[in-house]
């Protein structure tokens, strides 16, 4: 399933990733794609205060893994951009996947054939100074349902 979120502010960006993050459940796997400074840290943010975390989100660039466990669930942000070459075995990324938590993966492209078989992808786009595409696509049941709970809550609007 395959479905469009125009935003036309951080903030709306912001307010939409939490509703996500309030829908969000154990093992869940989110997949950020989208050039520098898309937006991809912005969403996470968002997804985090939807799931309760009070702390500050910052980007896991130079750290690769960011744990944040004060939420209703763990939230594990990773950025594998720099992983081209690396096996996210040899990491101990894959350990995340099944950690319970929720596992924000950016850059995931580069980590493809390491992946759990079922996650929610979206891509962010730029449209404007502060204005977002992001396209959202599911693949698995679990985030087919958890696609529709998002695009048919309309109480972010």
């Amino acid at each position: 399933m395959k479905q469009v979120f125009y935003s036309t502010s951080q903030e709306e960006t912001v307010h939409f990733a939490e509703k996500m993050g309030s829908l969000l459940k154990p093992s869940d796997v989110i997949l950020l794609e989208g050039d520098l400074g898309a937006g991809k840290t912005t969403f996470t943010k968002g997804l985090a205060k939807g799931l309760g975390i009070d702390k500050v989100i910052k980007s896991p660039t130079f750290t690769i893994v960011r744990e944040y466990k004060n939420g209703r669930l763990p939230l594990y942000h990773m950025d594998v951009y720099r992983l081209e070459e690396a096996s996210i075995d040899e990491l101990g990324l894959f350990e995340y996947f099944d950690a319970g938590g929720v596992s924000v993966v950016e850059w995931a492209h580069f980590i493809a054939s390491e992946l759990p078989d079922t996650y929610l992808k979206l891509t962010i786009k730029r449209a404007g100074d502060e204005e977002r595409e992001i396209i959202l696509e599911s693949y698995g049941a679990r985030y087919d349902q958890l696609l529709a709970e998002v695009i048919n809550d309309d109480s972010w609007n």
